[in-house]
């Protein structure tokens, strides 16, 4: 349970997304958050989790998922530089508990890297 003092480490800040002052890549940047393990798990059971290289920028993969840039995420997919989570990765993360990561969320799909 968090309080105004400690937020709660497993949660991502879900900013209402408005057509307001803020850029697309700020609205991007409002979602993002340093969750565990436990917080993406339900993600990659459903499918919807990919792995970000460091090389990248978190919210420039985000901005090109929300802005359905095929081309670009096909391209970093078959680069290897944005990877479908597995069972392999699952597993291994599953076992250590302390892990944080640096996550995105780009409805329906969340991005993430271990921090």
């Amino acid at each position: 349970m968090s309080t105004p003092d400690e937020p709660d480490k497993d949660r991502m800040k879900y900013a209402i997304l408005s057509a307001g002052e803020l850029s697309e890549r700020d609205k991007i940047v409002q979602t993002m958050g340093e969750v565990t393990w436990s917080y993406l798990a339900a993600h990659y059971r459903s499918g919807l989790l990919y792995f970000v290289d460091r090389e990248l920028a978190l919210e420039e993969v985000g901005l090109a998922f929300t802005n359905n840039h095929k081309a670009q995420v096909s391209a970093w997919l078959k680069n290897g530089d944005l990877v479908k989570i597995e069972d392999l990765h699952a597993a291994q993360w599953e076992r250590d508990e302390e892990i944080q990561f640096e996550a995105l969320i780009v409805s329906p799909f969340v991005l993430c890297r271990p921090r």
